[in-house]
């Protein structure tokens, strides 16, 4: 299993994956999920990826192998829009599938899904989310985040905090405190963690760092948030009298 979070915001996108791989309880590996294309000056595009590895690793070696070669139907960098992107990348997913599926199905899930973002000149950031069937959904001023994987423990804090005008500052706090609740409560998620953060119209990942067990920001932010809501909980009222349990004579 493994989280990864795209967030679309007014200021451009934040980008963040965890790194574990288990295939078994002890056959444990950090392996990127958070992926950028070849460079282009005029477009910037990730993907980001969970399930089957095999599978995801075949269509991003896919995808990279093509990049710039000029076959319509593989090549990103002629794509006119995210869209074109997002619809190649679902049909290389469904290509992956049905070339391996028969045989990878006795062992084991041969689905993945993906995250495909990133914007190309004239246009303004896009982010999608592509479902192992290769169809997809795009964040949405309404709904400005996109997850795939382990996605439950991460999603309470987004929800109530994030908007589209957050900065990307902001977002990235709340993504890393998204992290830190899904490695707290699930074994599968891990560091370190591939943190981008896109400023709109750079067409650049300079801005992409590994978040580690002993990065001084994550450490800060992992233990005064565990300090702020242990001091809120002391703060609030305790449950009415008519909830406390009656004491027996």
């Amino acid at each position: 299993m493994t989280y990864c979070l795209g967030i679309l915001l007014e200021d451009g996108l934040l980008l963040a994956s965890d790194s574990r791989s288990n295939a078994g309880f002890d056959q444990i590996a950090e392996v990127n999920k958070l992926s950028l294309m070849p460079f282009a000056p005029d477009r910037l595009i990730a993907l980001q990826s969970a399930g089957n590895l095999a599978t995801t690793q075949a269509v991003i070696t896919m995808l990279r192998e093509a990049f710039g070669g000029g076959d319509p139907a593989l090549d990103l960098k002629a794509c006119r829009t995210m869209y074109e992107v997002t619809q190649i990348v679902g049909e290389q997913l469904r290509v992956a599938i049905a070339h391996d599926g028969a045989f990878v199905t006795p062992y084991a899930n041969p689905g993945a899904s993906f995250l495909v973002s990133g914007q190309i000149a004239g246009q303004p950031p896009r982010l999608f989310e592509i479902y192992s069937a290769g169809n997809f959904v795009e964040a949405t001023d309404r709904a400005p985040f996109l997850q795939i994987g382990e996605t439950k423990y991460g999603k309470p804090i987004l929800d109530r905090a994030l908007t589209r005008s957050s900065s990307l500052a902001e977002a990235a706090k709340l993504a890393m405190l998204s992290f830190d609740a899904t490695i707290r409560s699930n074994l599968s998620v891990g560091l370190p963690l591939d943190v981008l953060l896109y400023r709109a119209d750079s067409f650049s990942g300079a801005n992409l760092v590994t978040v580690r067990s002993n990065d001084p920001y994550w450490v800060a932010l992992r233990e005064g948030y565990s300090a702020g809501l242990q001091g809120l909980i002391d703060g609030l009222p305790s449950p009415p009298k008519a909830w406390q349990p009656i004491s027996r004579g």
